[in-house]
């Protein structure tokens, strides 16, 4: 069965930003690069075939003046002339005629005369002049060959092109330093216009993160450039709306809370005076009884819970933070709910006392312990513990079916039930409470599987260590 890939990761905007900036820069540059080389390589290849003809020529027409005026003279004279010419330019010279006894006599040094080209020679045999390139010894020449009808010879002249290549080498060589240094140049322009670009975008996830975060009013500052503009004030009109609806709902349920909250109370009331003549009722009517003390409780329960939430989501409810030994808070809340025979296990590397809230530890720990008895038959054992350098780490533990991974997020979702506590009664709002407290504290809520069955749920609070 074929593996699925995951799709490769896409590059942040930024990056994308300055690469195309570099690949535009690199581009253009060796574009550049490459016509700047290729002309100048024409233009100094011209130049030194021009010169080399020119001086070709020149010292053809000088042999032909020294043969045709004057005495002739002596192979010797001519062979030390011949080799004398071409010293200036660093190459070396070939003169080929006929002799006295109708032979033909090359005037050179030995080691030149197979040097130059063949199709060279050949051309120049056939009563025409031409030129070209060959290298000898690893060394590049252009040859060129005159052929001197007056006197019936033939002239041939090697340049040596090693000057030209490598002036063609240096300029190659600073057009790629010059496209290098231009393509960071693009790639730092490209960092910092993308920077500039996207300095609006970053304000705008400021602004969103701050609205996430529960800050409501966070808004944008007005722009100067007009498509700025545009955008700042349609974030801030989507936030002024999503501010108000959730004002508007937070309102709602907190009004709606409200009020039941007393005539619940009332109900409640009512059915503690029923319950206490029970045994007046007859046994059908108790069970009913039972059932109706039990929702009306679990009511009850649920308007005081909701209440709480939408004092939290209001933010009327502010954090205090006060020192309190961990050991005798934990025992006096398990005390005061009726779990005063859990263990109580405080580590050793916990100092005492730490900085917590206390009425929000308390329904912390409380919750944690009602669900526990709820749910999973009661806690066996609470836990304290250092967590990382400032933190310390809550754990209720208990021996109950424990909670599937499936359901180990969604659990501290409001209203949320896991499939053990489908078919018992509760609000649902226990672990909802309990997380925003702990997110109050700055920490994290979570449940864990507990070694030998059950769950262990855990709580942090930052910053409790001094």
């Amino acid at each position: 069965m074929p593996v699925a890939r995951p799709f490769p990761r896409a590059l942040r905007l930024r990056t994308r930003v300055t690469l195309f900036f570099s690949v535009t820069a690199l581009v253009a540059s060796l574009a550049l690069a490459l016509v700047t080389y290729a002309l100048a390589r024409s233009f100094l290849s011209s130049q030194r075939e021009s010169v080399a003809r020119t001086q070709a020529f020149s010292n053809a027409n000088t042999f032909k003046n020294v043969l045709l005026s004057g005495p002739e003279p002596t192979s010797e004279q001519l062979r030390n002339q011949v080799l004398s010419l071409p010293t200036e330019t660093g190459g070396f010279a070939l003169l080929e005629l006929t002799s006295a006894t109708g032979s033909r006599q090359f005037l050179s040094d030995q080691n030149f005369q197979e040097a130059f080209p063949t199709d060279l020679q050949e051309l120049v045999a056939s009563q025409q002049s031409g030129q070209q390139r060959f290298s000898l010894d690893g060394n590049p020449y252009l040859a060129v060959g005159v052929y001197i009808r007056a006197a019936d010879a033939e002239y041939f002249q090697a340049f040596p092109l090693a000057d030209t290549n490598r002036t063609l080498r240096y300029l190659a060589t600073a057009l790629a330093i010059g496209a290098g240094v231009t393509t960071l140049f693009a790639a730092g322009l490209g960092w910092w216009t993308s920077r500039r670009l996207l300095r609006p975008l970053t304000r705008v996830s400021n602004a969103a993160g701050e609205i996430a975060s529960g800050g409501l009013d966070a808004r944008m500052a007005p722009e100067a450039d007009p498509d700025l503009a545009l955008l700042a004030s349609s974030f801030n009109g989507m936030a002024d709306a999503v501010q108000t609806r959730i004002e508007r709902e937070v309102r709602f349920a907190s009004d709606v809370s409200h009020e039941l909250r007393s005539p619940i109370t009332a109900l409640a009331a009512a059915v503690e005076v029923l319950d206490s003549r029970r045994s007046d009722l007859p046994e059908r009517s108790q069970q009913a009884l039972d059932v109706v003390v039990a929702q009306v409780r679990r009511f009850d329960q649920m308007v005081i819970d909701l209440l709480e939430l939408s004092r939290i989501d209001a933010g009327t409810t502010e954090l205090h933070r006060e020192p309190v030994d961990p050991y005798e808070l934990t025992s006096r809340v398990a005390h005061r709910y009726g779990f005063g025979d859990v263990s109580i296990d405080v580590d050793a590397k916990l100092p005492s006392p730490v900085l917590v809230d206390k009425l929000r530890f308390e329904r912390i720990l409380a919750n944690l312990l009602e669900n526990a008895r709820e749910h999973a038959g009661g806690p066996t054992r609470v836990t304290l513990q250092r967590s990382g350098r400032h933190s310390m780490l809550l754990g209720v533990e208990d021996a109950g079916p424990g909670v599937a991974r499936s359901e180990r997020a969604r659990i501290f979702e409001r209203f949320a039930r896991g499939s053990a506590a489908r078919h018992r009664i509760g609000t649902g709002l226990g672990l909802a409470l309990v997380a925003e407290h702990a997110e109050a504290h700055g920490g994290e809520t979570w449940v864990e599987d507990r070694a030998g069955g059950g769950a262990v749920f855990k709580v942090t609070f930052d910053e409790a260590v001094p």
